[in-house]
């Protein structure tokens, strides 16, 4: 009896250790940097956060630096007031140019760094979000928004590795944003075909209204006739007056 509780006891702690670093492995996983909402459409503006959990138990996050990728340049980047951080914006040269709202712009934004204020940043067990707005976007079927974030100790989480659809969840993915093709916009052809099709009756109901008056003139000047037949008969059987 004795041995069977020891031995019970034994995998009881073996279960624990192995949820434990389970668990512990999930963990970190789970607290990466996400952009929220991690949807658009392509050619749409929207308005985006950059979700900053922090998973150090000791140290603040202290600077976030944000890397638009190269293969997908956006005409518009613009940022929202953080309290206690400043933004720092970085540009590069696009060829071909972007056309904005009828305008060429030969330059894009490369990289968004927010640094905290001196004593501030993101403490252990909190986050912080870091709005954007992004557009027109571009039609590519998702943006890959590679980040690092630096905290107050000097250790750097490097968000860098792209997921990869069906496989598992790389150790340090970084924030996607998934972007989908614009709804194809409706067929002129149906509009003509009905335009057309009014057209025709259209047609058809002047050729009705002109046969109509057609028929009514003819019974008109039919009617005229007889009665002017009758008259003349009239005054044929009318004896003539002497004088």
């Amino acid at each position: 009896m004795i041995r069977l509780r020891r031995s019970a006891s034994a995998a009881a702690l073996t279960l624990t250790a192995v949820a434990a670093t389970v668990l512990g492995f999930a963990g970190p996983a789970a607290a990466h940097v996400t952009v929220n909402p991690k949807e658009a459409t392509q050619g749409s503006y929207g308005r985006f956060a950059l979700r900053v959990p922090n998973e150090s138990d000791t140290a603040s996050t202290v600077k976030i630096e944000v890397n638009l990728p190269e293969n997908a340049p956006v005409g518009s980047v613009s940022t929202m007031p953080v309290p206690g951080w400043t933004v720092a914006v970085e540009k590069r040269k696009v060829d071909p140019p972007i056309e904005v709202h009828g305008s060429q712009l030969t330059e894009a934004v490369s990289k968004l760094t927010w640094t905290a204020a001196a004593g501030g940043g993101v403490k252990p067990g909190e986050f912080q979000e870091f709005p954007i707005s992004l557009g027109p976007l571009p039609q590519v079927d998702k943006m890959v928004l590679k980040t690092l974030q630096t905290y107050s100790d000097g250790n750097v989480s490097r968000w860098i590795e792209e997921p990869t659809p069906g496989a598992e969840e790389p150790e340090n993915p970084a924030p996607v944003l998934a972007l989908a093709a614009a709804a194809a916009s409706p067929s002129a052809a149906p509009a003509s075909a009905a335009t057309a099709a009014k057209d025709d009756d259209d047609d058809d109901d002047s050729g009705s209204t002109v046969t109509v008056l057609g028929v009514v003139g003819l019974l008109a000047g039919l009617g005229g006739l007889a009665l002017g037949g009758l008259a003349f008969a009239r005054t044929r059987r009318e004896p003539t007056p002497k004088s």
